[in-house]
């Protein structure tokens, strides 16, 4: 019982050597005619057991109808992160969503550049009466800040093609229990108002250069004590259109850094 025990234990270490490395793959997600592809990608995957240092996460989504229309307009997005990873979000100065919204992206990043925690990109159908949906894009800044009283990273969104469009997503930042213990979410009903509904979303976490003392995101790896590496959920998004839920999850792979 022992042996099988232990033949085990080695194949799960060497599934998750051979997949470090390798390039990061989607999760695609359907129901109904609404499909959803959500990726993500940890960097650096070789990290300390114990002890946390400075990573980089990027997640990202994008959302299509089967059919030939619009998708339905996503109104909720809720992302949860490993637990072996960190938001500290008292590192930084504090934004606010009047310091950014209405501005243009360089407003904001005079209003809140010592608050930049990450950047993205968006893009995004504009509805407006008697006409049909025109596609709209831009840039994603994200500072760290609050909203409602709470920790937040709000992600503001400027964009000029076709028309200038501005508004801003916070992501309120909520440390549960568990294994995906800290969840990111934002409203994007309340944020886009009637006019508009996200169809991609893409947004890279880091630490900015230099100032802070303590760093916004670290991380380590979950691997058990005597493994060199581990196999772990690193991420899980869950998309509600208002009706239909769609939930993605993503595994990665850390080596741990001697």
């Amino acid at each position: 019982m022992r042996s099988r025990r232990w033949s085990a234990y080695l194949l799960a270490t060497l599934v998750a050597f051979a997949a470090i490395g390798r390039p990061a793959e989607a999760e695609v997600v359907q129901k109904g005619d609404v499909r959803v592809k959500f990726e993500g990608t940890l960097t650096p995957t070789a990290l300390p057991r114990s002890g946390e240092v400075p990573v980089r996460v990027a997640v990202g989504a994008k959302i299509t109808a089967l059919k030939e229309s619009d998708p339905p307009k996503l109104k909720r997005i809720a992302i949860a992160i490993n637990s072996a990873g960190k938001i500290s979000p008292q590192a930084l100065p504090v934004c606010t969503v009047r310091d950014i919204q209405p501005s243009t992206t360089e407003d904001a990043l005079k209003a809140c550049g010592a608050s930049l925690v990450g950047t993205g990109t968006f893009a995004a159908k504009i509805l407006l009466p008697q006409q049909a949906s025109f596609p709209a894009g831009g840039k994603l800044y994200a500072f760290n800040g609050t909203y409602k009283g709470q920790p937040a990273i709000l992600a503001h969104v400027y964009g000029t093609e076709p028309v200038p469009t501005s508004f801003t997503l916070p992501f309120i930042i909520d440390n549960r229990k568990g294994d995906l213990g800290t969840v990111l979410t934002a409203s994007l009903s309340e944020a886009t108002g009637k006019a508009g509904y996200i169809t991609e979303l893409s947004l890279a976490l880091g630490n900015p250069r230099g100032g802070a003392k303590t760093p916004f995101l670290t991380a380590d790896c979950p691997a058990p004590k005597g493994f060199g590496g581990a196999s772990f959920a690193f991420a899980r998004a869950t998309f509600d259109f208002g009706g239909p839920k769609l939930i993605s999850t993503l595994t990665r792979n850390c080596q741990v850094r001697l």
